[in-house]
C-alpha cells in the first residue's frame, strides 16, 4: 500500500536547520524518508548534524548561508542541485527574536527602537520571503512541492514585549495566504504552501526568559503555562508529524493553512 506520508524520493531544504526546532524538522524529514539540506549560518553545527545522518545511513547535505542573502541562498541552491538533482520542498525555519526588537514594560512605549523592531521583521518576513523566492523557483522547475513557513503565537495574539516579532510572524501569515492562493492560480494543485504555528517550545533564545536555573518557571513562563491548556511548554519532536503531513502527499488538498501544534494556546480564553 501507498504511504502518502511517506517523504521518500524528496529532497527538502531547512532554513534555519542549525537552531533547536530547525533540527527538529531536519530528523522528522530524513526520518520520513526524505533527503534534507540543513541550512544556517553555523557551518561546525550544520557539517556536525549532516556528517550523523550520512552516517546513519540517511541523505543530508550542509548549507551554509544566511537566509537573508540571495547570493549566498543561491549558491546553496546550486549545491542542491548540483547533489541531488531537484527540489521539492522547503521549511522556512529561519527567524527568531533579538534584544533589540524588545520593549520591556519599564520603558518609554513612544521611545522604542523603530530600528531594532525593523530587524527582528525583517528576519522573520523576508527571511522567509526571499529563501522562497530562491528556492521556489528550483521547485517549480520540478513541477511540484511543497512549501512550509514558520508562522507562531504571537501573529495572532498580542504577546508582551516583543512586538517586533509580533509583526514579522503576522507578516508571514498574510504572506502565507497571498502566496499559496498565486501559487494554485499558476501552478493548480501541484506548488502549495502552508504555515507551522508552534506554541511556546524552549529555545536557545527563550529558554532564560521562560525558566529558571533550577527547572522552575520564571513569571512569564508562569503566564505562559497559565495560558496553555496542556500546562507545559511543547517538545521539538511533537512539531514532527504537522511538518511531514504538510510536506507529504497526505496533504495535497491542503493550502494557505495555518496549523497550530501549541497545547491549546490559541484556543483557550483564560478563564
Amino acid at each position: 500500500m501507498e504511504n502518502d506520508f511517506s517523504l521518500k524520493g524528496k529532497v527538502v531544504v531547512v532554513t534555519g536547520g542549525t537552531g533547536i526546532l530547525g533540527n527538529a524538522f531536519v530528523n522528522a524529514i530524513v526520518e520520513a524518508g526524505g533527503a534534507v539540506g540543513i541550512l544556517g549560518r553555523n557551518e561546525a553545527v550544520a557539517n556536525e548534524r549532516a556528517d550523523a545522518i550520512n552516517a546513519a545511513g540517511g541523505k543530508a547535505l550542509a548549507l551554509v548561508a544566511d537566509a537573508l542573502k540571495e547570493d549566498q541562498l543561491a549558491a546553496a541552491r546550486d549545491k542542491v542541485l548540483s547533489t541531488f538533482g531537484k527540489i521539492d520542498g522547503l521549511v522556512n525555519a529561519a527567524g527568531g527574536n533579538m534584544p533589540a526588537g524588545v520593549l520591556q514594560p519599564n520603558e518609554d512605549i513612544f521611545k522604542m527602537s523603530m530600528n531594532g523592531m525593523k530587524q527582528v521583521m525583517d528576519l522573520n518576513l523576508w527571511g522567509t520571503l526571499i529563501p522562497t523566492q530562491v528556492f521556489g523557483e528550483a521547485i517549480a522547475q520540478n513541477g511540484q512541492g511543497s512549501i512550509v513557513n514558520i508562522s507562531s503565537m504571537n501573529s495572532k495574539r498580542a504577546i508582551t514585549k516583543v512586538l517586533g516579532y509580533n509583526m514579522g510572524k503576522a507578516a508571514v501569515d498574510c504572506y502565507t495566504q497571498w502566496f499559496a492562493v498565486e501559487l494554485a492560480n499558476r501552478y493548480g494543485d501541484k506548488i502549495r504552501m502552508n504555515a507551522l504555528a508552534p506554541g511556546f517550545f524552549l529555545t536557545e533564545q527563550n529558554r532564560n526568559l521562560l525558566t529558571t536555573p533550577d527547572g522552575g518557571y520564571t513569571e512569564r513562563g508562569g503566564l505562559v503555562i497559565k495560558q496553555t491548556p496542556f500546562k507545559r511548554f511543547g517538545h521539538a519532536d511533537e512539531l514532527k508529524g504537522a511538518l511531514v503531513w504538510l510536506l507529504s502527499d497526505a496533504s495535497k488538498f491542503v493550502t494557505g493553512a495555518m496549523i497550530c501544534v501549541d497545547g491549546g494556546f490559541s484556543i483557550f480564553g483564560g478563564v
